[in-house]
């Protein structure tokens, strides 16, 4: 619905693009409403994914920064999530992934960063956000 997504906007300016990714096809229409209430249509790209692919193909080495906010936990399969994320990301992005701590217990977060560590993402460092596990991870 554009939580983080107007915001991210905001902060990339007019020559910045923030990709949003999401599941439900009403969430994106809403976040397409509130950006354009905001006139940052034009830097916001949303699309809508499925459970199998998040659709970023065509994002191969362009992305300088992920946020993956209590999200990783709803895909099917962690691995192919960071496996994407990490195709898609240029050498040095970053990946901010949190996750709420009572969805996601310690060995479950663990696994997502085995699982980001796999797929070319080194841990840089533990993050402190409320109610959540949360780290930063830098693309090797």
């Amino acid at each position: 619905m554009g939580f983080f997504t107007i915001p991210m906007a905001q902060l990339v300016g007019p020559a910045g693009h923030v990709i949003a990714v999401d599941l439900q096809p009403r969430m994106i229409a809403s976040l397409k409403r509130r950006s354009a209430k905001k006139n940052l249509q034009d830097r916001i790209d949303a699309r809508v994914s499925s459970a199998e692919t998040m659709g970023i193909a065509d994002l191969d080495g362009k992305i300088d920064f992920t946020l993956a906010f209590a999200m990783v936990h709803e895909f099917p399969d962690a691995a192919k999530f960071f496996s994407e994320v990490a195709r898609a990301s240029k050498s040095g992005a970053q990946v901010l992934l949190a996750e709420p701590s009572g969805h996601v217990d310690d060995r479950e977060f663990e696994a997502e960063l085995n699982s980001a560590a796999t797929a070319g993402f080194a841990l840089r460092e533990r993050l402190q956000i409320p109610r959540s596990q949360a780290a930063l991870l830098v693309k090797n």
